[in-house]
């Protein structure tokens, strides 16, 4: 990978079989499963139930979330616990909580009910993502060359949660979404039984509150290209938080309507991209890479703005590129430049990063902007995509600025 130096701290002497391929494959299909039915849909569903003023609040709780468990479940994965027994443990929780949520739309409960029971699914889910990339890139002995085909498993795993919803369930606007998502998550729990375990990187006895919360990983800051890595996650999350819950009902405003299966568009060039992303990764500097990510989403929102249906769908399709490019790439970067000790609770702090402080300004800034955006009742979409492109460039200009990137050893000898 270029820019990227051997990494000196990561014990490679872990199996990668193809056997522990499949069954990483799997878990990563069928905990996008679990995410994918219930949150694209999501905004249709409460616009349905008469609750479309509480969309920018539902996903927003999960970024509250993001601020404490992923560090947590990190330090606790690399200091105390095994983290298969953890992912075990959170999984179980989240298909609980997500349960009741939707259970208290159902039924009517007054919507504070539904926040409370989404907060306590986003403790148990939040950190699941970060934990599984941890013990998956720690069990491989190529990350570049063998994370891409096994973590696009996930990306199959929300195209088929979109299929499911769209056209078996028949559930783009119905609860039905949310149970078939929190059966995903019970069935993840399950089948971390089946899943080979590995023991914390470094067990400690927990002294402080440093050690409790993982900070630890905040060294990480002292690096610049680190830090350059990490602030664009949270800035481009945040561009990208409207995404998800505003651009299956733009669609429906323009007539497709089976929005839910059509977001996975995306997902189809996600896949391409994934299993691209080795070869690319040899051969391209890993700022290009970056960029390239960046300026995918840029033009994504661009073709928003101009509202029609079938730009509309070339935008969707090019999300997949701008999410592989640059957050996939991500978590390979950190895996190759943190120290084994630290992996767990890095993956988690870039997690903390996008869902926290990411997801919390996005969603939240997202839904005060089409407030903003809204003449007579109706969203003024130009407006309020072409605004998104406008701070989509802006990270782009931030990162090709405070990214160095480091030669390669080629290079530098």
């Amino acid at each position: 990978m270029s820019d990227v130096p051997p990494e000196t701290g990561i014990d490679r002497t872990g199996q990668s079989s193809r056997v522990t391929h499949a069954e990483f494959a799997a878990l990563y299909f069928i905990h996008a499963a679990a995410v994918g039915m219930w949150t694209v849909c999501f905004g249709n569903v409460l616009t349905a139930r008469g609750l479309g003023r509480y969309i920018p609040y539902a996903y927003a709780v999960a970024s509250l979330s993001a601020f404490i468990s992923p560090m947590v479940v990190g330090a606790l994965a690399d200091q105390r616990i095994a983290p298969m027994r953890l992912l075990r443990w959170l999984a179980a929780g989240a298909a609980a909580w997500l349960a009741l949520a939707f259970w208290a739309i159902e039924r009517g409960w007054h919507p504070l009910w539904m926040l409370l029971f989404l907060q306590f699914h986003s403790l148990c889910s939040s950190p699941v993502s970060g934990l599984a990339t941890g013990i998956v890139l720690g069990r491989l002995r190529d990350p570049a060359r063998e994370f891409g085909p096994i973590r696009a498993w996930m990306t199959a795993g929300w195209v088929a949660a979109g299929w499911t919803v769209s056209w078996i369930l028949s559930a783009d606007a119905s609860t039905r979404a949310g149970f078939a998502a929190a059966l995903c998550w019970a069935i993840v729990a399950v089948y971390s039984l089946a899943l080979p375990q590995t023991p914390p990187v470094e067990l400690k006895t927990v002294r402080s509150w440093r050690d409790v919360f993982g900070w630890q990983a905040m060294e990480l800051f002292a690096n610049r290209d680190h830090r350059a890595v990490l602030l664009t996650a949270a800035l481009l999350t945040a561009a990208l938080a409207a995404f998800y819950p505003y651009t299956p009902i733009h669609l429906r405003a323009v007539g497709v309507e089976h929005a839910t299966a059509a977001m996975t568009l995306g997902q189809a060039t996600e896949v391409m991209a994934m299993f691209g992303l080795a070869g690319l990764l040899a051969r391209v500097r890993l700022k290009t890479i970056f960029l390239a990510g960046i300026g995918f989403g840029v033009l994504r929102y661009v073709l928003f703005a101009f509202g029609s249906r079938s730009l509309m769908l070339v935008g969707v399709t090019l999300h997949g590129l701008a999410f592989t490019l640059y957050f996939i790439t991500a978590q390979i970067y950190i895996e190759q430049r943190v120290d084994a000790r630290l992996r767990s609770r890095a993956q988690s702090l870039l997690v903390l990063m996008m869902s926290g402080f990411g997801n919390l300004t996005g969603f939240l800034g997202s839904g005060w902007w089409r407030e903003w955006c809204l003449q007579d009742g109706l969203t003024r979409w130009p407006v309020f995509w072409g605004g998104l492109a406008g701070v989509t460039a802006l990270v782009f200009i931030f990162f090709a600025n405070r990214y160095a990137g480091q030669p390669a050893v080629s290079e530098r000898s």
